[in-house]
């Protein structure tokens, strides 16, 4: 699979709300997930290494989450071996906060698998 090929199946599946599909079919066991140091503060690790790693991460996120009234993700651009995505949500946490989220993802791939993801935020 290319990384075209990889990028515009990443996008359908995440426009279908699909991310455990997503996870499960693209991503490499060795996955390095990088945010940016101010996400320190909300609790995130900067370094997220290994897809069980990232998995846990992304469950607990989701269990902070009450409601999502709306997501998008753009058409992903290419360049090389990497693929970005503008992505965003407006959502309602459980402790009643209303936070309306936008960021730049930045995948690496290589043999047909995202090795490395990249949030600016």
């Amino acid at each position: 699979m290319t990384t075209q090929e990889l990028a515009n199946r990443y996008y359908d599946l995440f426009q279908q709300r699909q991310v455990a599909e997503i996870y499960g079919q693209f991503y490499s066991a060795d996955i390095i997930c990088t945010e940016p140091e101010h996400a320190l503060a909300m609790g995130v690790p900067t370094i997220t290494r290994g897809i069980e790693a990232v998995l846990a991460k992304s469950k607990a996120r989701q269990e902070l989450i009450a409601e999502v009234h709306s997501f998008f993700c753009s058409e992903p651009v290419v360049g090389g071996s990497y693929f970005s995505v503008a992505m965003g949500r407006d959502m309602t946490l459980k402790n009643g906060q209303r936070l309306q989220l936008a960021e730049i993802a930045v995948f690496g791939v290589q043999d047909g698998k995202i090795i490395t993801e990249t949030f600016f935020y």
